[in-house]
This record gives C-alpha cells, structure tokens and sequence, in this order.
C-alpha cells in the first residue's frame, strides 16, 4: 500500500509524470531501465530473443542473481516477456515487449553516445584526477 492508502497500481486521475517530483512513478520507471544491467539486458534482447544464460553471456560481467533481478523488474514493468517454452529441457525465453522495442533505440542510442565520447571521458578525467 502506498502512504496515502491507495496500492502501488492504481494512480491519481490528474495524474502527470514529472521525474523532478518525487512522488512521481515514472521516477521509478526510469530508474529500472537505466540500471546498468537492465540497460544492457533491453540492448542485447533488442538484437533477439535470448534465453537466460545466452544473456548471462553476453552482458559479461552480471551475476545471476543481478540478471534475474533486473528481468524481473522489467517484466513488472512491461518491457520484457518471459516465456516458459515446453521443450527437453523445458527452457525460458526473454523477448521484448513492443514496449520494450520502442525503448531498445533509445537506449542504444545513449549507449553509443556515450561510446563515442570516451575519448573525451578519459581525458576530462586525467585532467580531473592531475589537479592538485
């Protein structure tokens, strides 16, 4: 239940998202799709459907503890779609949602971003760490 004795789900009918506020949602939202791992998990899942561990693969470096968290914290949210499959073995797949699909070019895009400027990155924090 949330303070004001409404559950988490439902939302006030005036309701405006606003991430300055801190009573705002979307605060949340944003946060979950901007985690490292979550981030990287709607990446690689925007390249295709993944199983789990061909996920834990190739977001080297994420535990299995981190990478089951943040896929269920996105499938809460409505980014990413689980899916038992009935095979031998029985497997689980992740995919995204089209929700997930519009946000995935997004998220490249400020991963690229950032890549590009590493140069730049690297520099700033020579020069940062040099001053006295």
């Amino acid at each position: 239940m949330a303070d004001d004795g409404r559950s988490p789900a439902q939302e006030p009918e005036d309701f405006a998202p606003d991430v300055f506020s801190r009573a705002c949602t979307s605060r949340e939202a944003l946060e979950h799709v901007t985690g490292k791992w979550a981030l990287l998990a709607i990446s690689a899942l925007q390249e295709s459907p993944h199983r789990f561990g061909e996920l834990r693969r190739r977001i080297q470096g994420v535990s299995e503890k981190m990478l089951a968290q943040s896929l269920q914290t996105l499938e809460r949210d409505g980014w990413v779609h689980r899916e038992v499959r009935s095979a031998i073995p029985p497997h689980v797949e992740y995919r995204l949602t089209p929700a997930g699909a519009d946000l995935a070019p997004r998220l490249l895009s400020l991963i690229a971003f950032v890549e590009d400027r590493m140069p730049a990155v690297h520099e700033a924090r020579t020069t940062h760490d040099t001053r006295g």
